[in-house]
């Protein structure tokens, strides 16, 4: 697969993620950050967080990525919003200390990894902040071997939420709540990414390349009841 087609298949589309704006209210709520002033959004993409946190927290959102289309696409809808846009690496922020009383990351952390996230971030929260981030895991101690297979090759590092609430209580953090994401958020991410993978085909792209764009849908649809998407709302442990 080119990455030009991969492009082609993601440009536009409403998120990059499992998720939905009914979970990141959610999550905001289960973070009591629903006043939050200053926001940290890593991994904005185009912004499926970042526009719902200022809406519902009327704060100033600091939305953070490294692929330029995707920071021109807020910038055209973010409208009136406080929302501004800033091109970075993840795990090379230049951003002070104890900036921000929200750090989000939903779909993202898993770039960087689940424990370096960790500690990558924690300076950036002002006291009494909270870290929310999505992660991918394993929601069985035994998943099927198709479902292993896929994921070696992507995130060899996924565990079970156990392990992770263990990963992070011993790296400092308190864990608030943890939420596992329903089946619609990923329907809202894979729908239009399978509408848009059907416009590649009518207009004659590359099958085998479409193929493979469209593969972790197949996996998903085999062996979803093995792995998914947990959102944790995290505190630092003083």
């Amino acid at each position: 697969m080119s990455e030009d087609l991969f492009w082609k298949a993601h440009t536009g589309l409403p998120r990059e993620a499992p998720g939905s704006a009914a979970t990141t209210a959610l999550l905001l709520r289960l973070a009591g950050a629903e006043s939050a002033a200053r926001i940290l959004d890593l991994g904005c993409g185009t912004g499926a967080s970042s526009i719902p946190l200022a809406r519902l927290t009327g704060g100033e959102v600091t939305a953070v990525d490294l692929h330029e289309p995707f920071l021109a696409e807020l910038e055209r809808t973010r409208g009136e919003l406080p929302v501004r846009t800033l091109k970075a690496s993840m795990d090379d922020l230049p951003l002070p200390a104890g900036a921000f009383d929200l750090v989000w990351a939903e779909g993202s952390a898993y770039i960087v990894g689940f424990d370096r996230a960790l500690e990558l971030w924690r300076s950036l929260l002002a006291p009494g902040g909270a870290l929310v981030l999505t992660e991918a895991e394993w929601l069985t101690d035994h998943p099927s071997a198709g479902a292993r297979e896929f994921w070696a090759a992507g995130y060899p590092a996924m565990r079970t939420t156990a392990g992770n609430v263990a990963a992070a209580l011993a790296a400092g953090w308190t864990v608030a709540a943890t939420y596992v994401l329903p089946d619609a958020d990923w329907a809202a991410y894979y729908g239009p990414l399978a509408a848009r993978i059907e416009e590649l085909r009518a207009a004659g792209a590359d099958p085998a390349g479409l193929a493979e764009v469209g593969y972790e849908m197949e996996v998903r649809e085999r062996f979803g009841a093995d792995y998914g998407y947990t959102g944790y709302v995290l505190r630092p442990r003083a």
